[in-house]
């Protein structure tokens, strides 16, 4: 996680100064109280919390997850002090206990970091980025008491399980480039975690019992070696995606699917459109009027075909999608013309099993 660059980054944002706890959870309550949804909050600390912000942020029935600095007695720290004032860094998670339990997520919290090292977490050394459960209250702790104790009792683990449950006191939002970082910053974050050796730790201890909780086993939108993609994908997807092909209008598998849900990257699974922007453009390719995740598109300049046109790929992935034109209706005026082969459609049913759980409130 430490890196000269990340250092140069972490210098400028810090004259944004940082907020008091006490402010940061008003502004998350605020923003809560308006989905009407009623929550609770539980604390971890797990190592990086990137990942641990990441994991969670996938469990059906978590709201919001927010990374932070806790545990110390410092007040206001800062990624560049939190450290020295005794924090760690960790995740606030609010949750909906009508759809997850706090022993859930103790579920998932220990089978996404090693309990055993008291020394850090993986690649990050240090008392910072030791594991640690913070409880709420004395229900809370109860139940975090019992559940390491039973992973003790597991014969899971060869050795002792060190994770600590201490009592929360005060919680420090991490400053905003650090928040919801696997979405915002893809590559760089899953090259961190696939050199962290974390996965490769949960794989080895947990295999498929892993996925605890609707936590996919894989990391999302890595496109894959292209070995593996001529398996994976069909002749056509092959053209289309990595060869810039164009599929024959009107026969295609999406140009007349009028069904709800979400249109991801056939090779990445990135999120791409939604149907709730998608319209008849006549054409015989299926058109949308805007992407679900505009992070996620990228436009390049295409001059082939003796025109100039706006080539549309995956930011991940890297796949052609189609191209966009200024001639759709409004808001935008734009008419993102894709190839369904470039694509997989996820029904809106289908979404918090494939792991798209958050695009659900879109449809209600």
């Amino acid at each position: 996680m430490k890196n000269p660059l990340l250092y140069i980054i972490t210098l400028f944002f810090l004259v944004l100064g940082c907020q008091s706890s006490s402010g940061d959870q008003r502004e998350v309550k605020s923003m809560l109280k308006e989905t009407n949804v009623k929550t609770e909050m539980a604390t971890f600390a797990g190592g990086c919390f990137w990942c641990v912000q990441g994991d969670f942020e996938k469990v059906p029935g978590v709201v919001k997850v927010v990374s932070g600095y806790t545990g110390g007695a410092g007040e206001n720290p800062t990624y560049e002090t939190y450290g020295k004032k005794g924090h760690v860094e960790a995740v606030q998670v609010y949750y909906d206990p009508a759809k997850i339990t706090y022993e859930q997520l103790l579920d998932v919290f220990w089978k996404h970091i090693d309990p055993t090292d008291a020394g850090g977490q993986f690649v990050d050394r240090g008392p910072y980025y030791r594991s640690v459960i913070f409880y709420h209250d004395e229900g809370q702790k109860r139940l975090a008491e019992k559940s390491k104790e039973e992973l003790a009792k597991s014969g899971r683990f060869t050795k002792p399980i060190v994770t600590e449950i201490v009592k929360y006191r005060a919680f420090y939002n991490a400053e905003e480039y650090h928040q919801e970082y696997s979405r915002k910053s893809p590559l760089r974050y899953q090259n961190y975690r696939s050199g962290s050796g974390r996965d490769q730790f949960l794989n080895k201890v947990w295999g498929n019992e892993g996925v605890g909780c609707g936590i996919p086993s894989k990391q999302p939108y890595i496109k894959p070696d292209n070995p593996i993609l001529k398996e994976k994908l069909t002749k056509r997807q092959y053209e289309v995606t990595q060869q810039e092909g164009t599929e024959p209008p009107f026969d295609n598998e999406y140009w007349n699917n009028k069904r709800e849900g979400i249109y991801v990257d056939v090779v990445s699974g990135e999120p791409l459109f939604s149907s709730l922007d998608k319209y008849d453009s006549g054409t015989g390719w299926p058109s949308f009027t805007k992407p679900l995740e505009s992070d996620n598109i990228v436009e390049k300049e295409d001059r082939s075909l003796f025109m100039k046109r706006t080539e549309v790929r995956s930011k991940n992935a890297d796949s052609h999608l189609g191209h966009v034109f200024p001639d759709g209706p409004k808001p935008t005026g734009l008419r993102f013309c894709m190839n369904s082969a470039a694509m997989r459609f996820i029904p809106k049913e289908d979404l918090e099993k494939e792991g798209y759980g958050k695009y659900l409130p879109l449809f209600k």
